[in-house]
This record gives C-alpha cells, structure tokens and sequence, in this order.
C-alpha cells in the first residue's frame, strides 16, 4: 500500500455519511424508547390507582 492508497482511503472514509446517519437514528430510537417507559411508568401508576379505586367501591375489601 502506497502512502496516497492510505490518504485517498482516508480521505473517503471522512466524507462517508452512512455510520453518521446511523449513529442519529440509535439515539432518537433510544430518545424515544426512553420518553415510552418513562409514559409507561407515569400512566400505569395512574391507571392502577384507578382500578384499585374502582375494585374497592364495587367489592368493598376482596381487592
């Protein structure tokens, strides 16, 4: 390998985009698997109060 093979190999692989766009797209995919657990969290809170609310005025103490 001559030393302008290696600087034209270089030189390609900077200005080569494909590994930048798929580093974008895990981080928005994790951004947003994040955002979902964290919506998961709040409202499966929210929703166990409520049924638990719901079982007790119909059953009174078997919940």
């Amino acid at each position: 390998m001559t030393l302008q093979t290696i600087k034209a190999s270089i030189s390609k692989f900077i200005k080569d985009e494909d590994g930048l766009t798929i580093v974008e797209y895990a981080v928005a995919g994790g951004l947003i698997t994040v955002a979902v657990a964290a919506m998961f969290v709040t409202l499966g809170t929210e929703v166990n109060t409520k049924i638990t609310a719901l079982c007790t005025a119909v059953k009174g103490s078997a919940c």
